[in-house]
């Protein structure tokens, strides 16, 4: 991101004013010309050719704007060493402390400031949300010099004469305007960097730059000129939106359409004016949608970091590309390090041999010496326990646990048995007994947090421990205890992964005394486990550390001649005293030496910071432990207290001195309490882990070590794992301090963090390893990681163990400083490995806090973390947002923190999520529980309030993008076909055979009127109601006289092939209408009537249709005339303009004239309009001969006779459904039952019963119907059969669809009904298209549908891969049906309109006699029509007139044989031709994308995916609560990167419902877009990736 700042703004503000210019030395001017021309030769990159070039003007430059004055006079220091002002003493005596300056703390603070000040002007467009009031940017924002690098395109260059004639002001006193104008056209560079430097042939940067000072006089001036400009400006209406993302492989398609780019990119900065934008097809759209896609354009146009590299890409195996290490990066130059000792553990005289021993000495010898005193909240002492106290009732409890808890006169515990310690953080009193009782009973203690509800982070994961360890018993308070969550029986409730635990309290009417002469067992400390500590893992599992007694003995020695612990010395403790350093210093230690222990509870400082720091004044204390976060709250807090004495403390020991903020926390506390007799030398930052226990300490002032270290690093060297003391680059620098020496009698070496653990160089990062008998010594019940851990072997380059002592990894990365002093960089629980470089979270943290900290989120609620997608690691970064923030501010530092993390970690941030406040899971102790967090993120349970993802920039190792290949001739094609013995890729149905009885009738009236004679009575149709009721019928005669008084209400008023739209509700009226315009000889044009709930959508189409149809009348009931001309509707359109509408409720019976004979059968017979998924409604022209012949096919592969019935779910108004419904009953004689699918809304199982109750083999539905089916019925297949609903008679069931089979849907329909007797073979699906609109159909005989699978990487490149069932990116597809009879389909290569081999993909071309004979459209555009209805292939069989169907699908041969013996050839379709979308190069079919969408969140409802000006745009309807909304964003991009290597590009959470669908099921995505970008949806939530 530093490199995407808009460099034209760069430009600006280092470019010289005129006036400065002339006063530029020689040399100087010398010198920027040798860099234009470095940069125009291509020998310096634009990052280097700005940092030169800002050295060299930085003297002459007067204050660039926003940067703080002093900052900038700190940048001069460093960017130019000659170049200091003269006679500046400022200058001078900055100069000559820099060095100290550098240590201070809020360094950091002042370097992301800095970093901050570059990016100032850098506009992202922000998410829009519901309920947010959106501030329109201010025309201040951008001036516009900056837009010279918002046009893109080619074509832009090539529009700038036009744009000169056609403005208004030439020559009318606004030169400002026409000379900027006309810059920007010029400088809309061709080059992806879109700098406006010089990408022009010549480097002339002076042309496209502009002072500010010019800009801003002319800001107002610009913005009117350019609102008349626009107005009179033409645009071109086809133009294609722009392809901004920097991979435009069309670049030459683009140049040919002439573009309004750069007029685009120019109002873009003049918001509150309205902004002009078109759509894809040149729609113009006032939207703040379009504004902002056009703001991100701008955004993402900048480059990215790292370029892709070129290399070739197996057609298969997209390589992802894989980061090579960068030759310039820093490697490690120094020699092996040598392992690094410790002092040797002093021997003491009279050393207890054990722990409970010293307990044991004290308790008897000194009683009423104070071990602990415990305080409540209000700071006062509650209780102080003396030794004497502690040892008789750890006695008590030691003896109680042993001899007086037993299950069937069983002991209940023996010598070894785990127990847990379940002590809230403020009663440290009943945890020092409990766990001393342990330690005298001989029990190992397994101490962990109190529950406190039952969905506590982490708390399956102790539960898993506690399951691990085999402990039955739990030890408690009774306050605690009555705290705990209960279940019905009055019985503290088991949590969730817990085992069945009993609770026993320790309190003292429990404990029972021991008699005279019991007395516990005190050994020698052994290597026995002495307790357990839990550690919670990066992943979240939770181990137990098991620390022997010995190890436990050995740590308290040497800790306490590390700290020079003296007997009855007071120590604060602030820490958690179940774990870690608190455990070690004022449990364990403590008891060792006899010390009084003042514990200080975490709820005291959330109430008082100052707590500690007022008991170490009244007690005088000589140690505290505290953490960084301690001392930092007691900062914030200190302004009221006077008369505090820190004077008595000889040792203030930081716990987490390893945090990299933990120096600022130790500097800016003793910069406060320096004043209150705090002596700078006893701050002692100590490293520790759970596993190695204490690793280092800084040694207390009294025993002469060396003077404390600090080390300013650069982070770009840690990032690479090696050490570099910084001088230059103030920004990105870790400060560090040391934490101190080697503990006593310990082995340190820094080994290398992943692979064999060879030992680093002296200046390499690495995880510090520790060998000494003070470690702990297993993860309890888990032996493999134990090995890697505890047991590790360093070696030295040549592979010679260092060492026959194990060691212990400590988790901790650091190195070995100068005067042997440890240094701790970070932690690798925190480490993130992003494109081979590492990042440290705490780091992170650190850098996001320094940006206006504590403005908008909680100092210490921030959670860094990475997760791994497409193969990486990707940072995420989360906070708590304060309830205050307004949504522009905390976007605006959300936009911040990216351009902070960026600058000065370079990396970019994947993810940057605010939560509101106190939602985040917990830690024990306060801080974040990190594990938690990721896995809600991961998970979608976060429920962020603002999201800002940043896949653009930080994805670099996409494939690179696919590049066509030059294609191989045609003859080369089919040689190599025959080579490979493959057959060309050509199918057909059956001959269709000699003509029978009806087969005679060429017009499908002649059989109507046959039927009426020969057969009156027979029932042709039956139509359902909601109640499954038979609404109406018809037989032969009945339906014949119906028709014949349509035909005379006709005849009189209209002329012959006159158009009539039918607009009927679905029913027989349809029917006998349809025949009383065949009758008449008028076409008859059928219409969905519009929802009389929704007429502001529905009744514009059918208006468009009876337009586009040319229609001169609309035959109807007279309820929908009524509609139609009611004032509703005149809402919607214009209702003067209807043509004649009839209505044919009550027509008069009049003996028919003559009927309509049409002279041939080529005639056309009825006009088929569809609105195809894509949005574009096309009517095709049906012949009397095609008709028949549809009609014919569909007969003999569905064995259709007059015996048989069949039962028909469908919309009847176009394609196939039409055809069903209207057509084939008469053709063939059957009977049909007709099924409104609108009726299924009120009773989901009419359909299914009516199959049932006629007990039909044959029956049609669409998606929709068996979606509503699936989702309405799926629970009530036991009712249903109590109704005797039995689909047992079912043969073949069909979905007509004109799209790829929809097989998980089909399959859970063939599941759920299984149940009610419906055969899994007897779903299939049926393909048809505009061209032709029953290609497939599975009819009654021959083989099942078939499935295979391929890999869904290999169609994006256009190939047909088959791959076994379950491999990775398999996509399953079902065979359409089989091909009718009649019917030959061939798969043609799209580009070179070959024929393709089997198994190959291309375009299906379908050659029947009941194709369509054209498309009907109001202009004829009959270059269309040719196309798609009659090609040719380019070789191989050059004489069949085919028709294009616009969709892909390949052909395979498969093992079955049909009727006719032959081998079955299968037929797959993959998707519309028009529908998918062209990504890098790749074909992607949006069902795809959206299938791996609708998976990755339960709460995802439906989606819809298309683009928009190359980004990705995918829509979801939340089906859930609207705080779920913001989860969905990094969901949705993940599994999109992950499963197609695509970046989305915005991504917008809408309602359930919002996606449109039409009849038949189809998602109807342009219509969508079109929502979309006018600013329709009304969107929960619109994320635009950056």
């Amino acid at each position: 991101m530093a490199e995407r700042t808009s460099t034209g703004l760069l430009t600006m503000m280092l470019e010289p004013t005129p006036a400065v210019a002339m006063t530029l030395p020689a040399e100087v001017r010398e010198k920027l010309a040798e860099l234009e021309l470095e940069l125009s030769e291509g020998d310096i990159t634009q990052k280097g050719y700005e940092k030169k070039r800002g050295k060299l003007l930085a003297p002459y430059i007067p204050q660039i704007q926003g940067v703080d004055p002093s900052l900038q006079i700190d940048n001069r220091i460093q960017t130019s060493s000659q170049a200091v002002l003269p006679g500046s003493k400022h200058n001078k005596s900055r100069a000559a402390n820099t060095r100290d300056e550098r240590f201070r703390s809020d360094l950091h603070t002042e370097a992301v400031q800095a970093a901050l000040a570059k990016y100032k002007e850098r506009k992202m467009p922000m998410p829009s949300k519901r309920r947010s009031v959106l501030v329109q940017s201010s025309v201040e924002a951008c001036t516009p010099p900056d837009t010279s690098s918002a046009s893109e395109d080619e074509g832009s260059l090539r529009r700038q004469g036009r744009l000169a004639t056609s403005t208004p002001y030439q020559g009318h006193g606004h030169p400002a305007v026409e000379h900027w104008f006309n810059r920007v056209i010029q400088g809309s560079s061709t080059s992806s960097s879109a700098s406006s430097t010089s990408s022009h042939p010549g480097g002339r940067s002076v042309t496209t730059t502009n002072t500010t000072a010019h800009a801003a006089l002319n800001a107002n001036a610009a913005a009117t000129a350019l609102a008349d400009l626009m107005a009179h400006t033409q645009l071109d209406n086809h133009s294609a939106p722009p392809d901004v993302t920097g991979l435009s492989e069309r670049s030459s398609l683009h140049a040919e359409r002439p573009q309004v780019a750069s007029v685009r990119g120019i109002t873009r900065s003049y918001n509150h004016q309205t902004s002009v934008m078109e759509t894809a097809d040149g729609v113009p759209v006032n939207s703040r949608v379009s504004s902002k896609i056009q703001q991100l354009l701008n955004t993402l146009k900048r480059p990215k970091r790292p370029p892709l590299r070129e290399f070739f890409v197996d057609d298969f195996e997209e390589l992802m590309d894989v980061q090579q290490p960068d030759p310039n990066q820093p490697k490690p130059e120094g020699q092996q390090m040598s392992p690094l000792e410790g002092e040797p553990l002093g021997v003491v005289t009279n050393w207890p041999p054990s722990l409970p021993a010293a307990l044991q000495r004290w308790g008897t010898t000194q009683p009423k010496s104070p071990c602990l005193t415990a305080l409540d909240n209000a700071g006062k002492p509650v209780y102080t326990l003396t030794y004497g106290k502690l040892w008789t009732r750890s006695h008590k409890l030691a003896y109680t646990l042993l001899n007086k808890l037993s299950t069937r006169n069983e002991p209940l515990l023996m010598p070894g048995d785990r127990v847990a310690l379940v002590f809230p953080n403020n009663d440290p009193v009943m945890f020092i007994v409990a766990f001393y009782g342990c330690l005298l009973a001989e029990l190992v203690p397994v101490p962990i947090e109190v529950p406190l509800t039952r969905k506590d982070a982490g708390s399956q994961q102790i539960g898993f421990l506690l399951g691990s360890c085999g402990v039955t018993l739990a030890l408690t308070t009774d306050a605690c205890q009555k705290g705990l969550p209960k279940a019905q029986t009055g019985e503290v409730a088991t949590f969730k992964g817990w085992p069945r635990l009993l609770w026993f309290v320790t309190d003292g009417k429990h404990v029972v005394k021991p008699p005279k002469d019991w007395h516990p067992p005190l050994r020698e400390a052994s290597n026995d486990i002495a307790y357990i500590e839990y550690k919670t893992s990066k992943e979240g599992s939770t181990m137990g550390i098991t620390v022997s007694h010995s190890a436990m003995l050995a740590h308290c020695h040497s800790l306490t001649q590390a700290c020079g612990y003296t007997e009855a010395e007071t120590i604060t403790n602030v820490l958690d005293f179940k774990r870690e350093a608190g455990l070690w210093h004022g449990v364990l230690t403590s008891v060792m030496n006899r010390m009084h222990v003042i514990s200080i509870p975490y709820s005291l400082m959330k109430v008082n910071p100052l707590s500690w720091i007022l008991k170490v004044h009244t007690y005088k204390a000589r140690v505290a432990v505290v953490k960084s976060r301690d001392m930092h709250w007691s900062l914030l807090a200190q302004r009221d207290q006077r008369d505090i004495s820190l004077s008595s403390l000889r040792m203030l020991i930081v716990a987490d001195g390893a945090n990299p903020w933990s120096i600022s926390s130790c500097d800016a506390f003793l910069n406060v309490f320096q004043a209150r007799g705090l002596r700078p030398e006893v701050i002692c930052p100590c490293a520790s882990s759970s596993e190695a226990m204490t690793v280092a300490i800084r040694r207390p002032p009294e025993m002469g070590v060396p003077p404390p270290g600090k080390a300013v690093l650069s982070m770009g060297g840690l990032s690479h794992s090696v050490i570099r003391v910084d001088t230059e680059e103030k920004l990105s620098v870790l400060t560090v301090q040391d934490v101190g020496q080697v503990m006593p009698g310990a082995l340190v070496c820094v080994v290398r963090v992943e692979g064999t653990p060879y030992l680093c160089h002296t200046d390499e990062v690495g995880e510090i390893c520790l060998s000494s008998g003070t470690t702990g010594v297993a993860y309890y019940g888990l032996p493999g990681m134990t090995k890697n851990i505890f047991e590790t072997i360093p070696v030295t380059s040549s592979g010679v163990p260092v060492s026959d002592r194990p060691f212990t990894r400590t988790s901790l990365l650091g190195f070995v400083g100068p005067d042997s002093l440890v240094f701790v960089v970070g932690k690798m629980e925190g480490l993130m490995v992003v494109s081979g470089r590492r990042h440290n979270a705490d780091d992170v943290v650190a850098t996001a806090l320094a940006v206006e900290p504590m403005k908008f989120v909680y100092r210490g609620r921030i959670a860094v973390f990475s997760v791994s997608v497409l193969h990486d690691e990707r940072i995420v970064v989360v906070a708590e947002q304060r309830p205050d923030a307004s949504e522009e501010d905390s976007f605006q530092w959300m936009s911040r923190v990216l351009q902070a993390i960026d600058s000065i970690h370079q990396v970019g941030v994947y993810c940057l999520a605010l939560v509101p406040a106190n939602t985040l899971p917990k830690a024990p102790l306060g801080g974040i529980h990190i594990s938690e967090t990721k896995q809600r993120f991961l998970e979608g349970a976060l429920h962020p309030c603002n999201v800002l993802m940043c896949p653009h920039t930080c994805v670099t190792n996409l494939p690179k993008p696919r590049q066509k290949q030059p294609e191989v001739g045609p003859a080369s094609m089919i040689v190599g076909n025959l080579v490979a013995g493959k057959r060309i890729a050509q199918a057909c149905g059956r001959d269709v055979t000699q003509l029978e009885d009806n087969d005679q009738f060429l017009y499908i009236q002649d059989v109507l009127q046959w039927r009426a004679q020969a057969t009156p009575d027979h029932p042709l149709f039956l139509v359902l109601n909601a109640k499954g009721t038979v609404a109406s019928t018809a037989s032969c005669l009945q339906l014949h006289k119906r028709a014949e008084r349509v035909a005379v209400a006709l005849m009189g008023r209209l002329n012959t092939g006159d158009h009539v739209a039918l607009v009927y509700p679905p029913g027989i009226d349809l029917i006998a209408t349809f025949y009383g315009c065949l009758y008449a000889g008028c076409v008859p044009v059928t219409v969905r009537p519009p929802h009389p709930q929704n007429l502001a959508t529905t009744l514009p189409t059918v208006k468009m249709i009876v337009e586009v149809s040319k229609s001169v009348c609309i035959l109807t009931t007279q309820a929908i005339m009524k509609l139609l001309k009611s004032k509703e509707a005149a809402a919607a359109v214009d209702v003067k303009s209807w043509p004649m509408v009839l209505d044919t409720d009550d027509l008069p019976r009049k003996k028919s004239p003559q009927m309509y004979k049409p002279p041939t059968p080529e005639m056309l017979a009825y006009l088929d309009f569809s609105v195809s998924t894509t949005g574009i409604l096309a009517g095709v022209k049906m012949s009397h001969a095609a008709t028949s012949a549809l009609c014919r096919s569909i007969k003999l592969q569905c064995e259709l006779y007059p015996s048989r019935q069949i039962a028909i779910c469908l919309d009847p108004y176009c394609g196939l459904g039409f055809a069903l419904w209207c057509l084939c009953s008469v053709y063939s004689g059957h009977q049909s039952i007709l099924v409104p699918p609108l009726e299924l809304e009120s009773n989901a199982s009419l359909w299914l019963a009516a199959v049932s109750q006629y007990k039909v083999r044959v029956t049609f539905c669409s998606y929709s119907v068996m979606e509503m089916c699936t989702k309405g019925l799926g629970s009530q297949t036991e009712a249903l059969r109590l109704r005797n609903v039995n689909l047992s008679c079912v043969r073949t069931c069909m979905v007509v669809a004109e799209e790829r089979p929809r097989i998980a849907l089909t399959q859970s329909f063939s599941k759920i009904f299984k149940d009610l007797g419906l055969s899994p073979r007897a779903v299939s699906t049926t393909f048809g298209c505009r061209v032709n609109v029953a290609i497939c159909l599975q009819g009654t005989a021959g083989p099942d549908p078939t499935t295979v699978y391929v890999d869904m990487r290999a169609l994006r490149h256009d190939r047909v891969r088959l791959v076994e069932r379950g491999s990775p990116h398999s996509l399953p597809l079902m065979e359409s049906g089989k091909i009718l009879p009649g019917v030959k389909v061939i798969i043609a290569n799209t580009e070179t309109k070959g024929p393709l081999g089997d198994s190959h993909l291309g375009e299906v071309w379908v050659s029947s006699p009941h194709n369509a004979t054209g498309y009907y459209t109001v202009y004829g555009e009959e270059a269309l029509h040719a196309d798609h209805f009659n090609t040719k292939l380019s070789f191989g069989d050059t004489q069949t007139v085919w028709a294009r169907t616009g969709y892909l699908g390949f052909l395979r041969r498969t093992e079955l044989t049909d009727a006719s013996g032959e081998r079955h050839d299968a037929l797959y379709v993959v998707g519309s031709l028009d529908e998918t979308l062209e990504l890098r190069g790749m074909r992607y079919h949006p069902i795809d994308i959206e299938t791996s969408v609708i998976r990755s969140h339960k709460s995802i409802a439906e989606c819809a995916v298309f683009t928009w000006t190359n980004l990705l745009v995918v829509v979801v309807e939340l089906e859930g609560s609207e705080q779920e909304a913001l989860d969905l964003v990094a969901l949705v991009t993940n599994v999109v990167l992950e499963e197609h290597y695509l970046i989305v590009g915005v991504v917008v959470v809408v309602d359930p419902g919002v996606i449109p669908i039409n009849s038949r099921g189809e998602k109807q995505r342009m219509h969508l877009r079109d929502g979309f970008l006018a600013d329709q949806l009304d969107p929960i939530y619109v994320a635009y990736n950056m």
